[in-house]
């Protein structure tokens, strides 16, 4: 039997020297109704470190010009960074070429890029594969998809600790599959799929791979080579960058061969009222003015996870978890929603006879941030047979006394509504 989890053994071994670390993000000193604020809802967004602020304000106040169509000093300026923070997502994903990174404005908008696009190929009787575990956005788009073609999505079912039911997954692939998109980590649940295993399945079937990074990329290393999928998408404000920025990476055979998402300025190479050329990879996809601000300081939020080092920061978070879990389980009334043996970073759970969003109102009134609802996952909450959960999400500046103010919190809940 495993020795109860200790919060001093915890916070002794902990990788990262948190108390310096929070020191970089301005948002975290701040009371919430008198309290100290625990932000423990980074499944959501994360908090910004400083030089990611400085940097985007520093973009406004030095060069802000539109990019790729001045001969200006502060248009090439622009232009500059810009691309340098394409090449700096090209080596965070470890991509083949910087041509594979399309600037987006998150993993929403990437995968309805995909969904419309290479989408055109589909017809009556393709079969897409997704998972039970899927956030909303990597189920309506291609729900949208079958209704324009005729396609039928199929969905791979997950066991009771909300791991994925890899024989069910592979039976329901077949010769008719031409596309799998599955999270690499569950939004909900917290679960890690294996994503080598599933790749190589949905390959040996014929189908094309479209991976949801979303809340993986801040987690865990990426390297889309190794993994050899099709698609990866994933949005800079789970990365401690700014909100409205994302990136599709797509392996520039299929990007080449797709249509354009969107028509306009710059995804163009030559237009007349009898027919339109369009421009190379990966502008073909960035029609009109990008996000700029967002792209340089996308990139300086990837420097600061690359300073401080994924594998800490993942060590860091498994240990915040595993003390996290322990610690609830021991609360009377409290269910955990999600124990899959892989997983990370998500503590989602249901208090008995207290609702998720009553739970969540006294949580905030001791100063505590967490997710209450369904999270953009229904069906995974139907799957569970909850209409919500709470959701305490964990990052590289969470502590073991946030966990504590968390669970003494949830006692305070219990008592209010007990």
């Amino acid at each position: 039997m495993n020795a109860p989890v200790n919060g001093s053994s915890v916070r002794a071994g902990l990788p990262l020297n948190v108390d310096r670390l929070r020191q970089d993000f301005p948002l975290l000193s701040q009371t919430v109704h008198g309290k100290p604020l625990v932000y423990l809802d980074n499944a959501a967004t994360t908090q910004k470190p400083r030089s990611v602020i400085e940097c985007e304000a520093r973009y406004y106040a030095e060069m802000n010009a539109n990019v790729h169509r001045g001969v200006h000093t502060l248009s090439q300026r622009a232009t500059d960074a810009f691309e340098a923070a394409r090449d700096t997502v090209q080596r965070f994903v470890n991509a083949a070429r910087r041509e594979e990174i399309v600037f987006v404005r998150g993993t929403t908008e990437a995968i309805n890029l995909v969904a419309a696009s290479y989408g055109q190929r589909f017809r009556p009787g393709d079969e897409i594969l997704i998972t039970e575990m899927e956030h909303h956005s990597n189920i309506v788009p291609w729900q949208l998809l079958c209704e324009r073609s005729g396609a039928v999505l199929r969905v791979a079912p997950i066991d009771d600790t909300g791991a994925l039911r890899v024989d069910a997954f592979e039976r329901l692939l077949g010769p008719a599959t031409r596309l799998v998109a599955v999270t690499q980590l569950s939004n909900a649940l917290g679960t890690i799929n294996s994503l080598p295993e599933l790749i190589a399945l949905a390959h040996a079937a014929g189908a094309v791979v479209l991976v949801d990074g979303a809340q993986a990329v801040a987690h865990l290393p990426v390297d889309v080579q190794a993994l050899d999928c099709d698609f990866y998408a994933f949005s800079g404000h789970k990365l401690y960058g700014p909100t409205g920025i994302g990136v599709l990476y797509g392996k520039a055979a299929l990007l080449d061969a797709m249509p354009p998402y969107q028509g306009g300025g710059d995804m163009i190479r030559e237009v007349t009222f009898a027919k339109t050329s369009y421009n190379d990879l990966p502008y073909k996809f960035e029609a009109g003015t990008p996000h700029i601000a967002g792209a340089i300081a996308l990139a300086a939020a990837i420097d600061y996870v690359a300073g401080v080092g994924l594998p800490a920061i993942a060590a860091h978070e498994q240990a915040l978890l595993a003390y996290a879990t322990e610690q609830a389980a021991g609360v009377a009334g409290l269910r955990l929603i999600g124990t899959a043996r892989d997983k990370a970073s998500i503590l989602s759970f249901t208090v008995d006879g207290v609702h998720p969003h009553d739970v969540g109102t006294i949580l905030d009134s001791e100063g505590v941030a967490v997710r209450t609802g369904h999270h953009c996952a229904m069906p995974v909450m139907a799957r569970f047979g909850v209409p919500a959960t709470v959701r305490a999400s964990f990052a590289l500046y969470n502590t073991v006394d946030e966990v504590d103010a968390l669970l003494r919190a949830v006692h305070r809940a219990q008592e209010v509504f007990g």
